[in-house]
């Protein structure tokens, strides 16, 4: 089977434990006003590339994953999740690490189909790294096109199966640095088990030059990049939330 693949890094040191081989999917529902891969929103498009070549490129520098393995990220990797589940079945025969880096907008409680793919799918993944843009529903829908309902749905089922998972939070000034939405992802997040790590995530504009290049408006444009300080602030008030809900001093 052939995966659409928009690019790979051989050294990802910011994409799970360890030294990644990091893919990169083609195909994402979501237009996160802050995104900075554009390029790789279009489904249907990229290098076809079969999951054996992955595994035989991820095997060239196998020494220096020994403490890493492989993430797959996007775009929206679970639009792919035939592909992924052939990868990761190979990688796991192999005994690598294997994570997936997603916004968890692709999951829907009721689709039986895609959800026995999906719980087979977490049988071979070791690790997940959950993007939650914003807590609030009508807030999450402004910042990039879609409900947050069936990512929170999605948060919950991987607590209940226990899968491990870190989640990522991306600060951006006057749209997700609000205290009180803050404080109250801290609290969601006190109901859930098995996070292993919480990033809170400074905005950059380092993204905008692909807008320029691709000829779309940036959507954040005159939005400074939020000093790393304030990244600190935030997850104190995140981690607050958090130990308000689980009760803890």
């Amino acid at each position: 089977m052939e995966g659409y693949i928009h690019s790979t890094e051989s050294f990802g040191t910011v994409d799970g434990p360890g030294i990644r081989y990091v893919v990169f999917l083609q195909g994402c529902p979501l237009r996160c006003k802050y995104c900075h891969n554009p390029d790789t929103w279009q489904v249907g498009i990229g290098e076809k590339i079969s999951a054996e070549t992955i595994i035989e490129n991820y095997n060239k520098n196998k020494a220096f994953y020994s403490n890493g393995g492989i993430t797959v990220t996007g775009g929206e990797p679970l639009l792919q999740i035939d592909f992924l589940l052939e990868l990761f079945k190979m990688a796991k025969k192999e005994g690598i690490h294997t994570c997936i880096d997603t916004s968890g907008i692709t999951y829907r409680p009721m689709e039986s189909e895609y959800n026995e793919k999906l719980a087979l799918l977490l049988e071979y993944t070791d690790l997940v790294m959950l993007d939650i843009k914003h807590i609030d529903p009508e807030l999450h829908r402004e910042l990039t096109g879609q409900d947050n309902g069936g990512i929170l749905a999605f948060a919950r089922y991987l607590s209940e199966k226990k899968v491990p998972f870190w989640v990522r939070h991306v600060v951006v000034p006057g749209i997700t640095d609000d205290p009180v939405y803050l404080r109250k992802l801290g609290n969601f997040l006190g109901t859930l088990n098995g996070i292993k790590a919480l990033d809170v995530l400074p905005y950059h504009t380092m993204g905008k030059a692909k807008y320029e290049e691709m000829g779309i408006p940036y959507p954040l444009e005159g939005v400074e990049a939020l000093p790393k300080s304030e990244a600190v602030k935030a997850k104190e008030i995140i981690l607050k939330g958090f130990k308000e809900t689980r009760k803890i001093p």
